[in-house]
């Protein structure tokens, strides 16, 4: 999301949530059926079943880190999880910040590394043990001795690839586990032009941009590189709410198992059901559509559900931002117990539903 979240302050976040991320093994197997795949423009399980994913994004993991004061912003034990599944949502997004995991530049080795890495690991964990499917996503990146602390335009050569074949490494054993390979591309800046695309989908030397980029092909050769399978998303450009050009320049993949992701508020891009029908309906007509954010911001909330009634004749899935209490107009909650806020009240009565 392209929003104030990255500024959070270190002291308070510091009194109102770090968290160590440590192992536990007190939730209950899930009761799912495996891993998905995908199957034509559905995202299906072992049993062959349709599985729409209905959640929301827990923010954190792609600043705390960064910013030197923790890995979580907000509680990741096995209460916290219990809350998020209070909700009947089925699954997680969360953002990662690729410096934090390959403790690259100088960036604060006690929330770097092995220590981050663990953290991610053992909180993917609880969430899975609760039932859900965990959608990992390239939040923050920077190429160079940079540490990431803002989103970029593109993911970068220098240091992407590897973090995805890390991370792809670390849990290419684990179908419950989903990749969104970079958070919001905007090539070109941000525009929806051949060049953006050209960028989006071979990387290099792109117009409005300093840095090599890594373009979603070398993104998904590394993923599959180590023999993971897992299904892998792609947002398009201008912030993933622009998919016009995402079929034409869908990468190739030995597994099938690519899914298009897509961003929507309704103060940004695309945010009209002509633009919906037009470019984002013949995406989700032959591959699977997640909706990895979606949000209002006025107080109320007819945009959303308009939009999520519009994914849910296509079977597409949709998180919600954000499950954090920051005081903001996109909190889901007013408390880490699950307490819906009244804007996350739409949210969690449609889980329940």
């Amino acid at each position: 999301m392209r929003h104030w979240r990255w500024c959070v302050p270190a002291l308070a976040a510091l009194l109102a949530c770090a968290s160590s991320g440590s192992t536990d093994s007190s939730n209950p197997p899930p009761t799912g059926t495996g891993g998905l795949h995908v199957a034509g423009n559905r995202l299906v399980d072992s049993l062959g079943d349709t599985v729409q994913l209905r959640g929301f994004d827990h923010s954190g993991t792609e600043y705390a880190c960064a910013q030197g004061w923790g890995i979580f912003d907000g509680p990741s034990d096995s209460a916290a999880v219990a809350a998020m599944a209070s909700w009947h949502a089925n699954a997680v997004r969360l953002p990662l910040n690729e410096t934090c995991w390959l403790n690259l530049n100088g960036v604060n080795a006690t929330y770097a590394g092995a220590s981050y890495q663990q953290a991610i690991t053992d909180y993917v964990g609880r969430l899975n043990r609760a039932g859900f499917y965990v959608i990992l996503d390239l939040h923050w990146a920077a190429g160079g001795g940079a540490i990431a602390l803002a989103q970029t335009p593109m993911a970068d050569r220098d240091h992407s690839p590897e973090f995805w074949r890390q991370v792809a490494t670390t849990f290419k054993d684990n179908g419950r586990v989903l990749f969104d390979l970079f958070n919001e591309p905007y090539p070109d800046n941000n525009s929806d032009t051949p060049e953006a695309w050209r960028c989006w989908k071979d990387g290099g030397t792109c117009a409005g941009m300093s840095y090599q980029a890594a373009g979603m092909q070398e993104l998904v050769t590394a993923v599959r590189s180590t023999g993971a399978t897992n299904v892998i998303l792609l947002g398009g450009v201008e912030y993933s709410a622009g998919l016009s050009g995402w079929l034409s320049h869908k990468p190739s993949d030995p597994t099938g198992n690519l899914a298009a992701a897509w961003h929507i508020y309704k103060g940004g891009w695309c945010n009209t059901v002509t633009c919906w029908d037009s470019t984002a309906a013949p995406v989700a007509a032959q591959v699977p559509l997640v909706l990895g954010e979606i949000g209002q911001d006025d107080g109320g909330s007819s945009f959303v559900t308009g939009l999520m009634n519009w994914m849910d004749t296509r079977k597409g899935g949709y998180l919600a931002w954000t499950w954090n209490v920051w005081g903001s107009a996109y909190d889901l909650i007013s408390s880490y117990d699950g307490t819906p806020s009244s804007y996350g009240q739409t949210y969690q009565t449609r889980f329940g539903s």
